[in-house]
């Protein structure tokens, strides 16, 4: 959803990218993931709002790099690969940190593990990429779906700083899963269209 947008946070994000032409937009890329650490940490040591605070930090150094390869004329293949691992380690400290906080149980929903909704989310999180990968390989694309990385960021740092996390980590378990459905109909739909 918000990932659709992208154009217009591009067009808001190009006069910081020209500030910004001569960093290492690859050094960018690994300052979002250290910021994504941190708010990992810190969900994990129940400082919730800061660590929503840091999320949302992550998220804008995670447009930042490639506002600034594009401004400096250096995007590559490999920033681009770069990006994606990046991205990954990021979910994964973020959700991980959340898990280990005690603050995500669902005490009305089975079942009674603190952390299982966390791993739901986790794994979610990991198949809407997995499935964008694998339609890219299949020649095709599936950039569609109500949760994609944007969503499931700001859901999480809203969740963290407002101190419902657990319901935030809830949602993204939920959301990401439907995305993975929806882009997996609509690879198929793609494919039968082109009699693949």
């Amino acid at each position: 959803m918000f990932n659709h947008g992208k154009k217009t946070i591009r067009g808001w994000m190009q006069p910081i990218g020209r500030l910004l032409s001569q960093a290492n937009p690859n050094l960018i890329t690994l300052t979002g993931l250290v910021l994504a650490i941190t708010a990992g940490l810190l969900l994990a040591t129940r400082r919730l709002a800061l660590g929503g605070v840091f999320i949302l930090l992550s998220g804008f150094f995670d447009v930042l790099d490639g506002s600034v390869a594009r401004e400096a004329k250096r995007v590559t293949a490999y920033g681009g690969f770069i990006d994606s691992v990046s991205d990954r380690y990021s979910d994964a400290a973020i959700l991980i940190g959340a898990m280990c906080s005690g603050e995500i149980a669902m005490p009305s929903l089975y079942p009674p593990i603190p952390w299982f909704w966390g791993a739901v989310a986790l794994i979610g999180s990991y198949m809407v990429s997995y499935t964008r990968a694998k339609a890219e390989a299949a020649g095709t694309s599936a950039t569609i779906g109500i949760a994609e990385r944007a969503e499931r960021l700001i859901i999480i740092a809203a969740g963290a700083i407002t101190g419902y996390l657990n319901i935030a980590v809830f949602t993204v378990a939920i959301l990401t899963h439907i995305t993975t459905i929806q882009r997996i109909y609509h690879v198929k739909t793609m494919l039968k269209k082109e009699k693949r």
